[in-house]
């Protein structure tokens, strides 16, 4: 088949929108004929997935670069119950700034239409309406720039495309003091320190939480050190132990999660220095090494543990956790293989899904595991630091039910604290929720509801201090002798639809064509990797583990009808020009967690689009 051919057969006439409601149009409904003329970016996405949200910062620099020839279109498709909440969708759209319309797809109607797989797909449109590009997950914006750049060179020269405005109509802006707020740490002086995410810097309270004492960082987004810092949606905190503290120079460690970096504090003066990252997201593999050499990915939170001697990293944006000595000023994965899952074991062989909250608990180091819904604790043994789950089963199961820990259920937590008594108090984000679980009974309960978005907490004088997110405040919603009640939910499962696939022998594809001007690069070994596991374990007969081949032979069991197949691809790609001495090399990575519904009608290949377009479709 010529290249003519197959360019014909891959023209897909692009869906049309289905959804709830437009947002960021000026209560305007947008339909495709109205793009016609522009290229048309689809950026499918749930505002829970940290992927989802890199893409979003990775787009802002394409968005402007191409902002009369390309309108983009967020099509949020929800994972969790809560991410179908109207307002909760109005207040995401807010807090991670998107600066385009927006499409609610509450029932993933638009993304079943779109054959869509994975949380995020990005999906091109030419000017005429045909789907002409697909690419899964982040990292694929020079990719995109690749794609765009020849379909707007040919559609200028024949004349069907047209420049100008796009749909985006900017909402009011509200003013608070606390817009969207992430994590709060009780300082010795008794103040409370809060990272006011949205606005970018810190904000020191007095005791009551409500005083004013001053604001660390200017409020603008950006990276700047000094007096006059900024931040880019800051998150957590760990204030270290003072003698600590006076060797380093600073008292508060901060997760500055969208520069990808560590800042620290000094109280004294409000001094902002990077402690660790390089500003560009980890993709390299290094794990290890001087602390401003090695990139990060989107730390979330911090802790000081000190069985493991230096802060712990919830390193939500690869799935794992990292740890960061002061004193030695380096830095090294703790645990996690970057696999996003939840397996217990050793600490190097553990799975996490977007860790988001780290509490110090003495022996144990408590974790809020965002993804998987989990409670889940690292503790030290003879050997090494194991990692243990205390509540949570899996990507894919959630809702808000007490009793038993095996039985209860969660519903994308952020943060944690550990209480005066031993229990451990549970920022329960999208039930809106704080929880307790008792290790020595195993038991789950409920404290309070009707909090909105509770995504950190702290311990004050004995007094459980919790920040409010989408209340923009810091709240005491927990009252001293306060009883635990209990709470019987259903259990609810992620709104996304399993694929149905044919049983016994099948074929998985991961489809990835090199952007226009590149090619594999090839010249120190294979350039492109698969890793395959599935949920249960015995699922896969035969085809898990690593190759090299983006095609592979799976075998699924007799007797099972459903699990999830979990599946890292990478491809490293250069510029094609022989001219060139040292071209410019990008290596594409995506991670899917895929449902699957075994039946004996169900195709017999699986394909998964991580750049490009699916030929065989």
């Amino acid at each position: 088949m010529s290249a003519e051919q197959q360019k014909r057969r891959g023209r897909v006439r692009a869906p049309e929108f289905v959804g709830r409601q437009w947002l960021n149009t000026g209560g305007e409904q947008i339909k495709l004929a109205d793009l016609r003329g522009r290229v048309v970016l689809l950026d499918f996405w749930t505002f829970c997935c940290i992927n989802c949200l890199h893409v979003l910062d990775e787009l802002r620099p394409l968005e402007a670069e191409f902002a009369e020839e390309v309108v983009t279109i967020g099509v949020h498709s929800p994972k969790f119950e809560h991410e179908a909440d109207p307002d909760a969708l109005v207040a995401a759209v807010e807090r991670y700034a998107v600066h385009h319309p927006v499409l609610d797809d509450p029932e993933l109607t638009t993304w079943q239409n779109y054959a869509v797989k994975a949380w995020p797909t990005l999906v091109v449109v030419d000017p005429e309406g045909y789907v002409v590009h697909v690419a899964a997950g982040e990292g694929h914006v020079e990719a995109l720039r690749s794609v765009i750049t020849e379909i707007v060179a040919e559609h200028d020269a024949k004349g069907t495309l047209h420049r100008g405005d796009g749909p985006y109509v900017p909402p009011e802006a509200p003013g608070t003091t606390l817009r969207f707020p992430g994590k709060v740490v009780a300082l010795d002086s008794g103040n409370l320190l809060v990272s006011d995410s949205a606005n970018h810097s810190l904000v020191e309270f007095a005791a009551d939480g409500e005083t004013v004492v001053r604001r660390i960082g200017t409020g603008r987004r950006g990276r700047t050190d000094g007096t006059a810092a900024e931040f880019a949606e800051p998150a957590g905190l760990a204030l270290l132990p003072r003698h600590i503290a006076e060797q380093v120079g600073y008292d508060v460690v901060v997760a500055d999660t969208v520069n990808h970096l560590l800042r620290g504090v000094r109280l004294a003066d409000g001094q902002v220095s990077t402690l660790a990252g390089t500003g560009q997201q980890w993709r390299d593999g290094v794990d290890g090494g001087p602390a401003l050499e090695v990139p990060l990915t989107s730390p979330w939170d911090v802790a000081w543990w000190e069985p493991a001697g230096g802060v712990v990293i919830a390193m939500a944006g690869n799935h794992t956790l990292g740890l960061f000595d002061p004193i030695a000023g380096a830095v090294r994965r703790f645990a996690g293989t970057t696999v996003e899952g939840l397996r217990d074991g050793a600490a190097d062989e553990a799975f996490f899904a977007q860790p988001s909250g780290l509490a110090d608990g003495g022996d144990r180091l408590w974790l809020a595991d965002a993804e998987t819904s989990a409670l889940r604790w690292v503790e030290a043994t003879d050997a090494a630091f194991e990692v243990r789950t205390a509540v949570g089963t899996g990507l894919f199961d959630f809702g808000h039910a007490d009793g038993p820990a095996d039985q209860a259920l969660l519903q994308h937590p952020l943060g944690v604290a550990v209480l005066p008594d031993g229990s451990v108090a549970i920022c329960d984000t999208y039930n809106g929720a704080i929880r307790r679980y008792e290790p020595a009974t195993g038991e789950v309960s409920t404290l309070a509801t009707d909090i909105a978005e509770p995504s950190g907490a702290a311990v004050v004088d004995g007094e459980l201090v919790v920040v409010a997110s989408a209340a923009h405040r810091i709240e005491r919603p927990v009252p001293p002798g306060v009883a635990a009640r209990l709470v019987a939910g259903a259990s609810q499962q992620v709104k996304r639809p399993a694929t149905e696939i044919g049983g016994g022998a099948v074929e998985l594809a991961v489809v990835f064509t090199p952007p226009p001007g590149t090619k594999l690069d090839d010249r120190y070994g294979p350039s492109t990797r698969l890793e395959i596991s599935s949920s249960p374990a015995n699922l896969l007969v035969e085809g898990a583990g690593v190759g090299t081949d983006l095609v592979r032979r799976l075998v699924l069991a007799d007797g099972i009808e459903q699990g999830v197949l979990h599946v890292v691809a990478q491809a490293a790609s250069c510029d094609d020009d022989p001219a060139v001495e040292h071209p410019a090399c990008r290596l594409t990575r995506q991670d899917w967690g895929v449902p699957i519904k075994i039946t004996t009608t169900g195709p017999k290949r699986l394909p998964l689009v991580m750049g490009g377009l699916d030929n065989e479709a």
